[in-house]
């Protein structure tokens, strides 16, 4: 217990000091959390700060709070996703989706297929599909704080990336769920006819917390009980799921998305930053430096670099790429077409916990998830640089006038 109880102080010290550091820089805090983890990792002195610090005996326990960290942030994720981001704009949303989806995913695959002979790791087919699935993800929470901090998140351009991010996010989850079902298809195969059922009783459980959600808001008390609800409610959607073999991010992802939202603004808030708090403040990190002790780069030859700058040609061809020819499409000019396809591209804890379900699904070995977890950050370091250079502040401030006066001047 005194072990796990140091480890999990050295664990908060070390995210908060390289988070802020981050800041510094202009990059989001998540950027300096998973350099904390690195660098505890193998990477440096071949594990030896890991082991003085996070001895081998603690680390299942840090595993466990780390995986709960997890379940709550995805659960987090369905629970923010709004479908009202899609009305009366679908068909841009559906277009600027695709072209952030379906290139990365057919260049990751092709990509996959010439790695695959020195990294052979189970059924090809199935190590093409996550590949690609892994090269088209965006960071939806991410990349919503940076629109944030930004001010963009009012703009047109930062409005349809976190609509096309979210719609994709979505996309991405459902084909880790099938990629997980694919590999475990060999154990208990009746259990994935239960996914059916398992939706179904989602959605009849839906008006208990609708009316649980409705109270709460009203002032009518019922906070405590409705939150100790869904913190229950997405731990149990979260254990069925792997019991079922498919992830327990699913359920707790699929609990979040299916509870309701319109109406129940001020107890979303409240949900939403109570499970945050928890979720980032303490457990989240602890993924991270899990995360970073899995990395080593120590390892890395003129082969791996190889590979490196061939995941980075591909990451950054894909999604920066493919959003832009959308963009170009829908008639955006060339500086909010690069700034969306730079916004599209950005990959971060979301990309992170794909890896890593693909690591403990022996679909990725440790060099080749080291090298994508680099690319990860890469991608998502770059972000700020980019953004100030495609959108600068004043042109985000003159977008935001242009369409405050737009209402006054059609009255």
């Amino acid at each position: 217990m005194v072990g796990l109880l140091l480890s999990l102080a050295v664990v908060l010290v070390l995210s908060r000091l390289l988070g802020a550091l981050a800041r510094r820089f202009d990059q989001p805090a998540v950027i300096g959390e998973i350099l904390a983890g690195i660098l505890v990792g193998p990477t440096l002195l071949h594990g030896a700060i890991a082991n003085v610090l996070f001895p081998v005996a603690v680390r299942p326990l840090l595993s466990a709070f780390a995986n709960l960290g997890v379940a709550l942030f995805m659960f987090i994720i369905g629970f923010e996703f709004d479908h009202r981001v899609l009305r009366g704009r679908s068909r841009t949303v559906a277009t600027v989706t695709a072209g952030s989806v379906l290139p990365g995913f057919a260049l990751g695959a092709l990509l996959a297929w010439h790695l695959y002979p020195g990294h052979p790791r189970g059924s090809s087919g199935i190590f093409l599909v996550f590949f690609g699935l892994a090269m088209s993800v965006t960071a939806f929470p991410v990349l919503a704080r940076v629109l944030r901090d930004r001010g963009m998140h009012e703009t047109t351009v930062g409005g349809l990336a976190l609509a096309s991010a979210a719609l994709g996010d979505v996309l991405a989850w459902s084909g880790l769920a099938v990629v997980t079902m694919l590999v475990n298809g060999g154990h208990a195969q009746w259990r994935f006819l239960l996914i059916l059922p398992f939706a179904g009783l989602l959605l009849v459980i839906r008006p208990l917390f609708r009316r649980l959600m409705t109270r709460a808001e009203a002032g009518a008390g019922h906070g405590g009980e409705l939150f100790a609800g869904v913190a229950a409610g997405l731990l149990v959607a979260g254990a069925l799921t792997e019991w079922m073999g498919l992830h327990f991010i699913f359920g707790s992802f699929l609990f979040g998305l299916l509870l309701p939202k319109a109406g129940f603004e001020r107890v979303h808030t409240e949900i939403l930053g109570n499970m945050q708090q928890v979720s980032t403040s303490l457990l989240l990190p602890v993924y991270f430096i899990i995360t970073g002790l899995q990395v080593d780069l120590s390892k890395v030859d003129a082969r791996g670099l190889g590979d490196f700058g061939l995941i980075m040609l591909v990451a950054v061809g894909g999604k920066f790429g493919g959003v832009l020819v959308a963009a170009r499409s829908l008639r955006f000019d060339p500086r909010r077409a690069a700034t969306l396809a730079t916004l599209m591209n950005s990959r971060g804890l979301t990309e992170l916990i794909i890896l890593t379900a693909g690591l403990n699904l022996g679909l990725l070995d440790r060099s080749l998830y080291s090298l994508m977890v680099l690319m990860a950050v890469v991608t998502t370091a770059v972000t700020g640089p980019l953004l100030r250079w495609f959108y600068p502040r004043d042109q985000i401030q003159a977008d935001l006038d242009q369409l405050r006066a737009a209402p006054a001047l059609s009255r």
